[in-house]
């Protein structure tokens, strides 16, 4: 059993990310923001939840209480590019600043940590055909991309430097249970509201590697054991493109099941800020690792409108 820290719990990734390490018998704390009662925290696995800065001082707090932990997934930082776009200085100090204040922190008080850095395929940039590599050269014009690259210099600076052994894992499209932003928040809450019309921004043609939340925390797992590798960046993604009209589309036929009508879908034919036309993984390294995918995209839609309708409806 190790003891482990999760930065950014509190969030959709963290939570599905704590339950999964506490189901596998590690002992996990979390820090970030967000008030989360401790029955709540402990359903997801925490043996204790801190609502707070990711800052020395917290982070000492807690190794007091905790003790030093022996696995870092740092997930805390910006969470999308439409927000980073709209406040680019408060995302600035989540993903920068926080990265740095636990960096410093490891160096100083837990320089036998492992770290798994959280980034994201944003850092890659736009005119990408086909799986991108680990390999291609960073192009960011998001600030969110701009920040997450950033904070990978900070974590490649300390590895050189320091020797601290640091993993760096970027994501493609997270999707899953308890999503309450982007694409598929946006779909159902507009069929919610009017069956009959749907409106969206963007082409549709648009291609992402979606991957399901549970797939992402498997994968951050296996990465993990790769902390402390020359230069070990992976991606985390399935490899397959698949375009945004084909994942309306498929929500649509989750939404309406047996239904012979169908809403109108129009999309605006204006690119959104921040947004690359194809964003998909090599994902060759991941699965060099032992790591392969189980999910199906199909069912895992139909699985959010599931939840969609169950839960996220109810609370506003």
């Amino acid at each position: 059993m190790a003891r482990i820290l999760v930065t950014g719990a509190h969030g959709f990734i963290g939570r599905y990310l704590a339950r999964y390490l506490a189901e596998n018998g590690h002992a996990v704390v979390g820090l970030g923001h967000g008030i989360w009662p401790s029955l709540h925290a402990e359903r997801w696995g925490l043996t204790l939840w801190h609502n707070g800065e990711i800052d020395g001082l917290n982070l000492r707090l807690i190794q007091r209480q905790s003790g030093t932990p022996e696995i870092v997934y740092h997930l805390g930082g910006g969470s999308s590019v439409g927000v980073a776009i709209a406040n680019p200085r408060e995302d600035f100090h989540r993903t920068v600043n926080s990265t740095a204040e636990l960096l410093e922190w490891l160096r100083l008080e837990a320089p036998d940590c492992r770290l798994v850095a959280i980034s994201s395929a944003a850092v890659y940039g736009a005119n990408h055909k086909g799986p991108i590599t680990e390999t291609t050269v960073k192009n960011p014009f998001s600030p969110y991309g701009h920040h997450k690259s950033i904070m990978e210099s900070l974590c490649q600076s300390y590895c050189d430097t320091y020797g601290l052994r640091v993993t760096i894992a970027r994501l493609f499209s997270v999707y899953g249970k308890g999503l309450r932003k982007q694409l598929l928040w946006d779909i159902c809450s507009q069929l919610e509201k009017n069956p009959e019309r749907l409106s969206l921004g963007g082409g549709g043609g648009e291609l992402r590697d979606w991957i399901e939340v549970n797939e992402v925390v498997r994968a951050l797992s296996v990465i993990e054991r790769q902390a402390g590798q020359p230069q070990r960046i992976v991606n985390v993604g399935t490899g397959i493109g698949t375009s945004v009209r084909s994942v309306v589309e498929m929500v649509v036929d989750a939404w309406f099941e047996k239904a012979s009508s169908r809403p109108e879908i129009i999309f605006s034919g204006e690119a959104r800020k921040g947004d690359p036309q194809s964003l998909i993984a090599d994902s060759t390294q991941l699965k060099s690792l032992g790591f392969a995918s189980h999910s199906d995209l199909k069912d895992g839609l139909s699985a959010y409108v599931d939840w969609f309708r169950s839960e996220a409806g109810t609370v506003r």
